[in-house]
């Protein structure tokens, strides 16, 4: 009997090693798209736990940018973001690409959330990106 169950296990041994049939496709990978809430301004959805933290305890005050220079900023750090993505850089940490106009008026609310979101994967994580300032840039 325990030669029946040994058999049987050995056979059973190369198929689960095969390969996930299920693997997203080119027009299924992961993706964040801004959307418009309930009142028509563009909202970003962070589902983090620290996130709101970091906005409230670390983050600078949104009064300090101005949105074009969250624009210009946001332009040069979602580049950066997808190209680490699409690289397959940072797998741990870059989960989806960033879908992001800049020719977009997305509101000064929308630019810093997003700027914030780069600023909080460098505070949480480590992960250095050239488009942040320098002071955006230090842990805490």
């Amino acid at each position: 009997m325990k030669n029946l169950i040994l058999i049987f296990l050995i056979f059973l041994l190369p198929f689960s090693c095969w390969a996930q049939d299920n693997l997203k496709n080119d027009k299924e990978k992961s993706e964040m798209k801004p959307s418009k809430n309930d009142d028509g301004e563009w909202d970003l959805t962070v589902i983090d736990t620290q996130f709101d933290y970091f906005l409230s305890a670390v983050a600078k005050p949104v009064s300090q940018y101005s949105e074009s220079y969250l624009k210009t900023k946001n332009t040069l750090l979602v580049s950066e973001w997808n190209s680490y993505y699409f690289s397959g850089r940072y797998r741990n940490v870059i989960e989806s690409s960033i879908d992001y106009d800049p020719k977009e008026n997305y509101g000064i609310k929308f630019e810093y959330k997003l700027y914030q979101v780069f600023a909080y994967v460098n505070w949480k994580y480590g992960l250095r990106m050239n488009g942040l300032s320098g002071s955006d840039t230090t842990r805490y």
